[in-house]
C-alpha cells in the first residue's frame, strides 16, 4: 500500500467525520438525555453489541464506568455479552423500569433486535440505537421516547469509525448534563 492510497484512507475518514456532525449532534444530544435520564433516575445502562459493536459495546461500558476525559463516579453500565438466544432472557433478568438499553451494530438488520426492542419496552426501558445502515421495517420498532443515531455511510470501516466517535461525543455529553461545562485552563 502505498503513501498516498494510506494519505487517502484518512482524507476519506474525516470527510465522512465532518459529513456526520451536522446530521448526528441532535440526536447523539437526545441519547445523552435519554441516558442521563435513567442515570439520575436509578436506572443502570445495558449495552448489547453486534457485528462491529462487539468491541464498540464493552467500550462504551468502560467509557461510563471509568470515565471519559473527566474524573466523575462510576456510572451502573453493564455489557451484556451472551449468545444472541440468550439475550432475550438476559435482558428479562436484568432490565428493569427506567434502565436504558443500547444496541450498537453496524448491522441494523440482526434478527434478534427486534425481540430485544420489544423486551425493552416490555419492561418500561428505553432504547438507544447505535446503528449503520437501516431498513424502515426496524426503525419502526422504535418508541417515539427511544433515540435511533443511524450512521448511513458505505464502507464499513467509515461506519465503525464514525460510531466510535458517536461514543465518545455520547460520553462527553453525558459528562456535560451530570458535571457542567469544564472551564479551560489557560
Amino acid at each position: 500500500m502505498s503513501e498516498p492510497h494510506i494519505q487517502q484512507h484518512i482524507i476519506d475518514s474525516a470527510d465522512w467525520l465532518y459529513q456526520s456532525a451536522e446530521s448526528l449532534a441532535k440526536q447523539v444530544h437526545a441519547a445523552a438525555q435519554t441516558l442521563v435520564t435513567g442515570l439520575t433516575g436509578g436506572g443502570k445502562v445495558l449495552v448489547v453489541g453486534a457485528g462491529g459493536g462487539q468491541w464498540l459495546a464493552p467500550y462504551l461500558v468502560q467509557l461510563l464506568v471509568n470515565g471519559f476525559e473527566r474524573e466523575r463516579p462510576p456510572l451502573p453500565a453493564v455489557h451484556v455479552s451472551v449468545a444472541q438466544a440468550d439475550l432475550n432472557r438476559q435482558l428479562q433478568a436484568m432490565g428493569h423500569a427506567g434502565d436504558v438499553l443500547v444496541l450498537i451494530s453496524d448491522d441494523a438488520d440482526d434478527e434478534a433486535w427486534p425481540q430485544l426492542v420489544q423486551a425493552s419496552h416490555d419492561r418500561d426501558m428505553s432504547v438507544v440505537a447505535l446503528t449503520g445502515p437501516v431498513s424502515a421495517a426496524w426503525a419502526r420498532m422504535l418508541a417515539e421516547t427511544d433515540v435511533h443515531l443511524a450512521v448511513a455511510h458505505e464502507p464499513l470501516a467509515r461506519v465503525r469509525e464514525v460510531q466510535c466517535l458517536v461514543l465518545h461525543s455520547l460520553c462527553d455529553a453525558i459528562d456535560v448534563q451530570l458535571l457542567g461545562e469544564q472551564e479551560n485552563d489557560e
